[in-house]
């Protein structure tokens, strides 16, 4: 795999010192407690499209090995598990996998936790790799996605989301959302955020060919919901050329 020092060590120490809250639903990740279900859906829906699933299977990640990069403290890297993936999260901040893997213990989940960066797989390949909301908080993104591309398998599927550049995500996420609390102050730096051309780019500059880009909006009724709007979110859907 390609060397790619991309951690800002600013940046792991933040979402290091969330650590301990990140199961609880009413602590400083309560938004993506929130957002969880709604990215846990768009994941599922681009593997069932990928391998010609059916919709209805409880294990459509059966046989198959998955590698959430960024994965904090699992909140997405056990659904996979339990999707049947042989899962693997890691994380630049070593509390958040030691975190992680506490809980994975306690709830009987056979899951591989690693601190640091991508070339500690050493190699190793998944058949899905997520990214989820990580892209905007390295140093490199061209560096970060081109190793999101070296980890994955031949035939397999990456899945990313992060925040689109926009006067709205300024808005909502830089300036409503951490005034309120809803979110830690220094959680994003609005600069470093991706339109979803710049991030098809750098995928596709990894050799890789995207295959969908769908926008994540929020509605203070309904919550987070996929769709056509991408001005605040956006989730991207990609495979081996």
């Amino acid at each position: 795999m390609a060397k790619a020092t991309t951690i800002d060590p600013a940046e792991a120490a933040h979402f290091g010192r969330m650590a301990a809250e990140w199961w609880d639903p009413r602590g400083s990740s309560a938004m993506l407690h929130r957002l969880n279900p709604v990215r846990l859906r768009y994941v599922r829906e681009a593997i069932d499209r990928h391998w010609d699933g059916d919709g209805a299977a409880f294990t459509p990640l059966a046989g198959k090995t998955a590698l959430d990069v960024g994965c904090g403290a699992g909140l997405l890297t056990e659904p996979l598990a339990r999707l049947g993936a042989k899962a693997t999260g890691i994380d630049a901040a070593p509390e958040n996998a030691a975190a992680a893997a506490a809980h994975a213990k306690s709830t009987g989940l056979d899951i591989r936790y690693l601190a640091g960066e991508l070339e500690t797989l050493d190699g190793e390949r998944f058949d899905l790799v997520t990214a989820m909301e990580v892209v905007e908080h390295v140093t490199d993104p061209t560096g970060f996605v081109s190793g999101l591309a070296a980890a994955l398998a031949p035939g397999g599927l990456l899945v990313m989301s992060t925040p689109n550049r926009t006067p709205m995500s300024k808005l909502a996420l830089v300036g409503a959302a951490e005034a309120m609390g809803l979110i830690p102050r220094g959680t994003h730096d609005w600069d470093k955020f991706l339109t979803p051309e710049e991030l098809t780019a750098h995928v596709e500059a990894a050799g890789l060919i995207v295959t969908d880009v769908t926008g994540l909006a929020f509605f203070p009724a309904r919550g987070f919901t996929l769709g056509e709007d991408r001005r605040l979110n956006y989730l991207l859907t990609a495979r081996a050329a």
